[in-house]
């Protein structure tokens, strides 16, 4: 049995992250989860499908970094704006949307600022994904 299929409005996490973020994927695949549209392991795109964590907390990231600097050492967390290097992983491969595998709950990905995205609720309750 597989993992519950990841779909529009699934709930993320960032470990660098103060809040959590949902993630979008566009209904031009043409297929649908319970009725949304249903996440492919590419969709990693910063803004347009993997919203804001609220503000970053990580010394890797270049703003909070300078912000950290600039108060003496204090944590300054800054905006988040997620850098997604890579897909989600690992996905499931024997479900094959496009030719690319399908996206479930348990996959993560990492932020170039050294978080580890991942899903907190994928979103369908009913469907699963192997």
């Amino acid at each position: 049995m597989g993992n519950p299929a990841a779909v529009t409005g699934a709930m993320l996490a960032c470990t660098f992250g103060v809040a959590p973020s949902t993630l979008n994927t566009l209904p031009a695949k043409l297929v649908m989860v319970e009725g949304r549209p249903v996440a492919t392991i590419p969709d990693i795109a910063p803004g347009m499908n993997i919203a804001p964590f609220g503000m970053c907390t990580s010394l890797a990231n270049p703003t909070v970094a300078g912000a950290t600097a600039a108060a003496l050492g204090v944590l300054t967390p800054m905006p988040c704006v997620p850098v997604v290097p890579g897909p989600w992983t690992p996905g499931a491969p024997k479900t094959l949307i496009g030719g690319v595998p399908a996206l479930t709950a348990g996959s993560m990905c990492n932020c170039a600022w050294g978080g580890v995205i991942s899903m907190t609720m994928s979103g369908a309750v009913r469907t699963t994904m192997a």
